[in-house]
């Protein structure tokens, strides 16, 4: 019969084998990553060559410092006020519905264009030039979406805004 096992030997792994291991793991992961590797040193080349990695350098350096200014500027009033309305107007950004705004930004476009080519006319209007250029109907057309933009504006909105103070 065979005898029982009373002690139990731990096999014991050398610091040179741990380490050709951690280095067989490290050289696994290099190559699987290798494209993306690759890529982030030409990103980290780019950044040396522009001098932005000094700069990195430089703000870690004096990283109290520079977070001390940083803080001291956004504490002023005027600046705590332009970061909020900056949050608010990106916030606001997300409700626009851009598909129905592009047509009026190209008529804007166009609009502005006119004025460029038009502008520096030194012929003043009087008012039978403003009724008689009633009857085009390009400016009957820019009137009509004026109006009805006008009307949009004038709605009660009290109850479709998510952004309150």
């Amino acid at each position: 019969m065979a005898k029982a096992i009373k002690q139990i030997r731990r096999i014991e792994v050398t610091e040179e084998e741990k380490r050709a291991n951690d280095l067989r793991e490290i050289e696994d992961a290099l190559l699987e990553n290798k494209d993306a590797l690759l890529e982030t040193l030409q990103v980290v080349g780019g950044m040396k060559e522009r001098g932005i990695l000094s700069l990195l350098n430089g703000l870690f350096g004096e990283g109290d410092r520079v977070l001390k200014v940083l803080v001291d500027l956004l504490n002023q009033p005027e600046n705590t006020a332009a970061l909020k309305n900056m949050l608010l107007l990106v916030g606001t950004m997300g409700n626009i519905n851009v598909k129905e705004l592009e047509p009026l930004l190209l008529k804007i476009n166009s609009g502005i264009e006119n004025v460029a080519e038009h502008g520096e006319d030194t012929k003043k209007t009087g008012y039978l030039d403003l009724l008689r250029t009633l009857k085009d109907p390009e400016v009957n057309r820019s009137l009509t979406i004026l109006i009805t933009f006008l009307k949009g504006m004038g709605k009660d909105t009290e109850n479709e805004g998510q952004l309150k103070d």
